[in-house]
């Protein structure tokens, strides 16, 4: 964690203990130093990761499931538009899909690289998940990748056929409410590891999350002040999954008290827009690729142009003129693959959050006012699944 002058975003380290908010300054600000970590990590267990993978990898009839419960299901949506263009079979299904329909989401004839996203290891989805799949698929492989070493999910696939687990280092362990740097940390090593991403990029990736964290304190200052009800973001193909965890964060933040919505730039016409008033903060999160940055230029464009938003916001990997002056544009990012573009951006989103969370008055460490919202899902009954029970829907 880099802090200068002993603060986080503007505020001093006591005032951020005393306001329940250091854990999760300090796991936002961490993430640019963090990031070289897993690189290096990776790379030291590139012979491992390279002995399970590759054989696997070269099955063409291989299918691999992206699971995760919450923000860690959003991983794989940042990830899979990039694993099918390399013509890797990937699919993103949640555990809490897979938990309540085993038989719609897992396919017994096909096999299946399981690769489970999870902070703490042992929610009760991503365990009965991993369960589900070794009961109803006969051919599957399990990747863990987890920041926990006493979770259940780095237990099981310790000494077992099949199973490799990646732990990630105890900095990416977050221990404030939201999920923060173990999300980044988590999408970015799978993306090493699948050869999504190359280690060249991570100098250049976590320059531009540094640049995010010590200079675009005025901006989000700005943003918070104006106490917007509503905030929507849109990013395309693999910035949409980012677009979907920047909502929740900061809906988990603000406990709710802010409704955050995400869509695609193309998708929000169709309907979700109306959802626009002078009261609403739209964030548009620019991608790098030239033909999707051509459909979220244009909706830039018409949202500004009907005047109607409180504020849309665009970031972006480079500056462009006609991105005018509401805009966070990024130095040295505009090449950057767009699971590399997601962890600036992110960077972004989370510290707004944690700002918007502050200014509420909430404790963003433990931000439930109630208390029913845990940082390790509680109260899961897990039923015993009986094959053939779901034949009930075809007759």
């Amino acid at each position: 964690m880099l802090v200068v002058n002993r603060e986080i975003f503007g505020i001093g380290e006591d005032r951020l203990e005393q306001a329940g908010a250091c854990l999760t300054a300090r796991e936002i600000a961490q993430q640019p130093e963090v990031w070289r970590e897993i690189a290096a990590l990776v790379a030291q267990r590139r012979g491992a990761l390279d002995a399970f993978l590759a054989p696997l990898l070269a099955r063409r009839d291989l299918r691999i499931v992206l699971a995760g419960a919450g923000t860690s299901a959003f991983i794989g949506e940042c990830l899979v538009p990039s694993m099918l263009r390399q013509g890797l079979r990937a699919e993103a299904v949640p555990t809490t899909d897979i938990v309540s329909g085993p038989q719609r989401f897992l396919q017994p004839a096909v096999p299946t690289l399981l690769v489970s996203f999870a902070r703490s290891g042992s929610s009760p989805e991503s365990v009965a998940a991993v369960a589900l799949a070794d009961e109803l698929l006969p051919d599957v492989h399990h990747l863990v990748i987890t920041c926990n070493p006493d979770g259940e999910l780095y237990r099981m696939a310790q000494g077992r056929a099949g199973a490799l687990a990646l732990l990630l280092p105890d900095a990416t362990h977050d221990r404030g409410f939201a999920m923060t740097t173990s999300f980044t940390s988590m999408l970015l090593a799978a993306a090493l590891a699948f050869g999504v991403l190359g280690p060249d990029v991570v100098a250049a990736t976590s320059a531009a999350a540094a640049q995010v964290r010590d200079s675009a304190l005025p901006l989000l200052e700005a943003l918070v002040a104006r106490r917007f009800g509503r905030v929507v973001y849109l990013g395309s193909n693999e910035l949409r999954g980012l677009a979907r965890e920047a909502a929740l964060k900061l809906l988990e933040l603000s406990d709710g008290r802010i409704v955050a919505l995400h869509d695609s730039p193309l998708g929000f016409r169709h309907g979700p827009k109306t959802v626009v008033d002078a009261d609403t903060l739209v964030v548009v999160l620019l991608s790098n690729d030239a033909h999707a940055r051509g459909y979220d230029l244009d909706l830039l464009r018409e949202l500004r142009r009907d005047g109607h938003a409180g504020r849309v916001l665009a970031l972006s990997g480079r500056p462009e003129p006609e991105l005018g002056d509401d805009c966070l544009a990024l130095d040295g990012a505009g090449a950057l693959a767009e699971p590399a573009l997601a962890l600036p951006f992110v960077v972004f989103c989370q510290a707004h959050a944690l700002l918007q969370s502050l200014a509420l008055g909430l404790r963003p460490d433990t931000p439930s006012m109630s208390g029913t919202v845990n940082r390790v899902v509680r109260g899961v009954t897990i039923y015993p699944f009986t094959q053939g029970a779901s034949d009930v829907s075809r007759r």
